[in-house]
């Protein structure tokens, strides 16, 4: 089920979608910004179309386009490493270039952690590489707080 908030529809994909943006060929009703899929999402997929796969659909701790309200265009990409465990839903999010810098990221990782909430999960954790400024602050935009960090990452949970 699509998630909405005010600017974006957080979309759970399923395995024909995901074989679609891996392969890069959108279909007939496909709307895809013109730099869609991005770089780390492509690298995910084939991971997520195997678990899909053997397991079944991980809705709703999967993968999610993020598509944006106003023309529907897929922009970025948002996916949780499978369900809570011990409570802890880790996830990782991005946008296409042409997306960044309107605060699309914070609100889609702020819908995401309503979802992992609303389905059992006591907390939140996302990290990303110590020199990605903008990682950091949409972490903290959403509510995230930097927990610790090494030489590589810095990590974030859910305040």
């Amino acid at each position: 089920m699509d998630t909405t908030t005010a600017r974006l529809v957080l979309h759970p994909l399923g395995l024909d979608e995901a074989r679609r943006i891996l392969a890069r060929t959108p279909g007939p009703g496909d709307t895809w910004a013109h730099d869609y899929p991005f770089a780390d999402e492509l690298d995910v997929l084939p991971m997520f179309i195997a678990a899909f796969v053997e397991h079944g659909d991980p809705a709703p701790f999967g993968l999610y386009a993020i598509a944006r309200r106003s023309d529907g265009l897929f922009v970025g990409g948002l996916g949780f490493f499978g369900p809570p465990a011990d409570g802890v839903a880790e996830l990782g999010f991005g946008l296409v270039e042409s997306a960044r810098g309107h605060g699309f990221a914070a609100e889609a990782l702020a819908a995401a952690i309503r979802i992992a909430f609303a389905n059992g999960a006591s907390s939140v954790i996302a990290d990303a590489l110590v020199d990605n400024h903008a990682s950091h602050a949409t972490m903290r935009g959403a509510g995230m707080v930097e927990t610790r960090r090494d030489d590589e990452l810095a990590y974030f949970v859910t305040a």
